[in-house]
């Protein structure tokens, strides 16, 4: 687990650049407690590493 720093991002953007995959935004929401996809200010998320993650929106 990693804590990133995000300023006026979407969680979209951020999970293609942090996980390789844009569908993964969910887990990155779900993680951080958030509904909106869109992050205003700045703001500490939670991420995981990439390794084991499933892409293509399923999430095990």
């Amino acid at each position: 687990m990693a804590d990133i720093t995000v300023a006026d991002d979407n969680l979209f953007a951020i999970a293609a650049r942090v996980l390789g995959d844009a569908t993964l935004w969910v887990y990155l929401a779900d993680l951080n407690d958030l509904e909106d996809p869109f992050v205003e200010g700045v703001r500490v998320l939670k991420s995981p590493t990439p390794k084991g993650l499933q892409s293509g929106g399923v999430l095990s």
